[in-house]
């Protein structure tokens, strides 16, 4: 089976050390090491059996050089959700999984949706992505040091802890400078940031993750944005005259952890509107997490 518009596809499973490439199609396999050689090796293979696509899961990381390396030389490189291509492989009975077999059933994941093909590469975007990443992995650190401080402890651990929180205070700033200064360099984030900073309890972290995260943004409707945000309540439980509570379910866990916050803020305090809204649902016995994420995907 070939791809839309008869692009050969290839599926890559990527490890730490090694890729398993799979070109289903053509019922072709390869393993390339995670080295500047392997990368170039797997470049001509690829070139060799004339593939256009390359689609990989989202590793931790480590599939950001392999796209690179793809994009580079013309070929489309994907990042694709881990979890929908494990779901994909059970709907087609596939319950075993190894490296090779995920290979392949990445490979048909892409070939088989359209909407696989993803989004065009921005390095901006990965630039701002990476950066608000590692601002987030600070502040968690700082939240669960400020924690602990909250508990007795000798005169030498709070010294420790008092200068780590400084240390982590300061790191964090650097970061924010960072991401400020980015987004004002670059026209596109400037103009989101603007739209989505004009929103009252919304500040310029929540406007940055969103930007990082959701490169759709701008582009679609109201109820797929929810929906990738993971806010979107979905009926999963109706049959016949029965309606079932609603639940979200899947989105972006990261931007929908940075934007929860945002709208717990903007629901209860900072904006009028929402905190209206939520008010409303509360008086109607919603239970207060039912209105937030209503209030979310207003």
């Amino acid at each position: 089976m070939m791809a839309q518009n008869d692009v050969l596809v290839a599926g890559i499973d990527v490890a730490k050390d090694k890729v398993d490439v799979c070109i289903r199609s053509l019922s072709q396999r390869q393993t390339f090491t995670s080295s500047p050689e392997g990368r170039r090796a797997l470049i001509r293979w690829l070139r060799k059996h004339k593939v256009g696509k390359a689609a990989m899961e989202a590793s931790g990381g480590y599939e950001r050089e392999w796209a690179k390396v793809l994009r580079q030389d013309g070929i489309e490189g994907l990042v694709v959700d881990p979890k929908r291509v494990r779901n994909f492989a059970k709907s087609a009975g596939q319950l075993a999984k190894n490296d090779p077999i995920d290979a392949e059933m990445i490979a048909w994941f892409a070939e088989t949706f359209i909407e696989a093909r993803g989004q065009a590469y921005d390095a901006a975007r990965e630039k701002l992505a990476q950066i608000v990443s590692a601002r987030q992995a600070l502040i968690d650190v700082q939240t669960s040091l400020r924690n602990r401080t909250e508990h007795s402890t000798p005169d030498v651990v709070q010294k420790m802890q008092n200068r780590l929180l400084k240390r982590l205070a300061a790191e964090i700033a650097k970061l924010e400078a960072a991401i400020a200064a980015l987004i004002k360099t670059t026209p596109r984030f400037a103009e989101l940031a603007e739209i989505i900073e004009s929103v009252p309890g919304l500040a310029g972290g929540t406007s940055a993750g969103l930007i990082g995260a959701m490169p759709e943004l701008g582009q679609i409707g109201n109820k797929v944005a929810a929906a990738l945000l993971g806010a979107a309540p979905y009926d999963d439980d109706d049959s016949g005259k029965r309606r079932g509570v609603r639940h979200i379910q899947g989105g972006r866990r990261k931007v929908r952890n940075v934007f929860y916050m945002a709208s717990m803020g903007a629901a209860t305090r900072h904006n009028p509107v929402l905190k209206a809204f939520y008010d409303r649902l509360i008086a109607k016995g919603k239970e207060p997490k039912v209105a937030l994420t209503a209030a979310c995907a207003s």
